[in-house]
Formats: structure tokens, C-alpha cells, sequence
């Protein structure tokens, strides 16, 4: 071997990740202890970013497409080596490429109840999970804290590590955009998008990722609140009560034909609710009586009851079943003049004094 093929089996020439799967986020080129040399190619592909990291420190990042190293495309790696005259000798420095494309249908959920402050319901507890999109586009960040010195960092590995640094951001921005439980679990798609926003720019400085969806597919809450809301739905279905019971009214009358089947039962039982309703609301009713107010008068009887037992006028029907005789025997008295009446028009009054007379004789 000569001396020019043994400096290329010692310097790195081309520097280059050629990936073919779709699983890979990033991934350190493997030098094999080699040195890069003045003028290398790196070639850096769509969809791919190459950063240069120096003993822990970044250096320079470079975005897809052919670039010949030198001093001019280097100059922060030119400063921490220190080079005040140009890049001369070779050097090494580690090459991550990181996969910058769009990575999706990636699923979350939360492992445990999250707690949420509600407006209606106060204190819940609600599950939820769903999918999102994610791209990296801040590489440095990304690397720091998420990837680390891992030479291969596959999808698998950030799904286990973003899980529960994901549910943690979804539910500072659950509480922070203050939504009603009701609306949490009734738009799931319009919470998403709502949520984007607030979850991006923590992702962002956090991790140096950025969701381009985040979907929730489920949101599960305690069965007394999920009866609460069920509850609530039905007084917003019947809306009026009054047109509620008229319509169940007609309802039944016409499955039930009279009240026999079920239908005339709930006709029965809604033409009792609406006297109810009647009776309370009507003046002078039952319950108007029952609570009418200290100091106030109550209407006249009509025909007051005497300290006897009998009222002071009497119809014919009153007086027979007094005396214990029928109604035509006392029409036949009042007509011969044996009782004492008053006719008054075509009805006949009986007082009760006549009919005191009347036993004494």
C-alpha cells in the first residue's frame, strides 16, 4: 500500500448518512476513529440537518445539500480549535445527522387521572388520549435534551421518553385554557387545534420539537360526572317544560287510545302535571288558600252552616234528606203550604227554621 492510499484509509473524504428507514429521528456518523480532512465532502440529504459536536461542545450546523469543509464553512469549529491561520490539519469531531421530516400517527395517553379544575362540575378527573405529528426544528435543543449522546435514536425510544413530558405540557395547557369539561368532551377535534399554540412553544424551547397535529380521540371522565352530564343534556333536550308536557299529553293520547297502554299513562301522568301546574299558578286556587298571608280575609262560603248542623236555605234534595223522606214528598208539601218555602223563580228554598216547625208539628 502506498502512502496516499494508506492517508485515505486515515481520512474522512466523504461524510454522508444515506437512511433508509423511517424510524430513525438521529444518528451519529460512525468515523471509526478516523480524522477529517481539509476539503471533505459532507453531503446532507432533504429532510436531514448535520451538526458538528466537538468534545461536548456544538459547532457548526449545516442544512441539506453538498458542503466542501474548509475554514470559510466552518468558523465555529475553526474558533474551538483554535485555528488563527486556516484549516490545515486534520481534525475530529463528531457528525450527527438529525431526520427533520414529519413523524405521524404517534399516540399518547395518560397513565394516570389528570386533575382538572372545572367551572361547573368544580374538582374532575379526566383520562385522555389520542395521536399527533411531530418534526424536529431545533436541532441543538433537540440533541441536548431528548437524544442525547445516543448514536442511533429511533421513534420508539421518543415515544417511551415524550409520553409522560407530553401528558405534562398537555395538561398545563389543559388548565391554562380553561375549558369547561363539557366542551372537553364533546370537541375533541377543535380542543386539538385549540391546544397547538399553547403545547408548541414549550415543546419548542423544552425539547426542540414542534407538533404539526395533536388529536384527542378519547377523553374518559368519573361515571358521576359523566351522569351529571347526561343529566344536564336532557333538561337542554325538553327546553320548555310547559310545551315538554303538551306534546307528551298528545303523545300518549294518540299510542294509548283512552290511557290503556303506556302511552295513556304518560298521557295521565302529563295531564296531571299540567292541573298541578295550573292550580299553583291560578289565584285564589288550593295552594293560594293554604298560604294565603296573616291578617287576610277569606272569601264567603256561600250558604254558611248554621250552629245546628243545617244551612239556613235548603233545596228540596237538602230538606228530604233531612227529614228522611224523598225529594217529591217535600215539593208536595211546599206546594199544599204544609212546609214553609220561598219559591224563587222555578227552584224551591227551604229555611231551616220551617223545617224545625215542621218536625214539631
Amino acid at each position: 500500500m502506498g502512502l496516499l492510499d494508506y492517508l485515505k484509509t486515515q481520512f474522512l473524504e466523504i461524510i454522508q448518512w444515506e437512511d433508509d428507514s423511517r424510524d430513525t429521528i438521529s444518528w451519529r456518523f460512525p468515523d471509526q476513529d478516523k480524522e477529517i480532512k481539509n476539503g471533505a465532502q459532507l453531503i446532507v440529504r432533504e429532510s436531514q440537518t448535520a451538526q458538528f459536536i466537538h468534545l461536548g461542545q456544538f459547532a457548526d450546523t449545516f442544512a441539506p445539500g453538498k458542503h466542501t469543509l474548509s475554514t470559510q464553512n466552518i468558523p465555529i469549529l475553526s474558533t474551538i480549535l483554535g485555528w488563527k491561520f486556516g484549516f490545515e490539519s486534520p481534525f475530529k469531531c463528531d457528525v450527527y445527522f438529525v431526520n427533520t421530516r414529519l413523524f405521524t400517527g404517534n399516540k399518547w395517553g395518560t397513565s394516570n387521572p389528570v386533575m382538572l379544575r372545572d367551572p361547573d362540575f368544580g374538582i374532575v378527573r379526566a383520562r385522555a388520549f389520542g395521536t399527533y405529528d411531530f418534526h424536529v426544528v431545533d436541532v441543538r435543543t433537540f440533541l441536548k435534551e431528548v437524544a442525547g449522546t445516543d448514536h442511533h435514536f429511533r421513534l420508539e425510544e421518543f415515544v417511551d421518553t415524550m409520553r409522560s413530558r407530553l401528558v405534562s405540557v398537555f395538561t398545563d395547557a389543559l388548565a391554562a385554557s380553561k375549558i369547561p369539561v363539557l366542551d372537553l368532551a364533546a370537541r375533541y377535534s377543535e380542543l386539538g387545534d385549540a391546544l397547538l399554540p399553547v403545547l408548541n412553544p414549550t415543546l419548542r424551547q423544552k425539547y426542540g420539537i414542534e407538533l404539526g397535529s395533536f388529536l384527542i380521540e378519547n377523553v374518559s371522565l368519573p361515571p358521576e360526572v359523566e351522569q351529571a352530564i347526561d343529566k344536564r343534556s336532557s333538561m337542554a333536550a325538553i327546553g320548555n317544560l310547559n310545551d315538554y308536557v303538551k306534546l307528551q299529553m298528545a303523545d300518549g293520547l294518540a299510542k294509548g287510545e283512552g290511557g290503556g297502554g303506556p302511552g295513556g299513562q304518560m298521557a295521565q301522568f302529563a295531564v296531571g302535571m299540567a292541573m298541578a301546574q295550573q292550580m299553583l299558578g291560578q289565584a285564589g286556587g288550593i295552594m293560594a288558600q293554604a298560604t294565603a298571608p296573616a291578617g287576610a280575609v277569606p272569601p264567603p262560603i256561600p250558604n254558611p252552616p248554621a250552629s245546628g248542623g243545617m244551612p239556613e236555605l235548603m233545596s228540596p234534595a237538602e230538606a228530604a234528606q233531612s227529614l228522611g223522606v224523598t225529594e217529591a214528598d217535600v215539593v208536595q208539601a211546599l206546594t199544599d203550604g204544609s212546609l214553609k218555602g220561598k219559591k224563587i223563580g222555578s227552584t224551591w228554598r227551604v229555611q231551616r227554621a220551617a223545617i224545625t216547625e215542621f218536625l214539631k208539628s
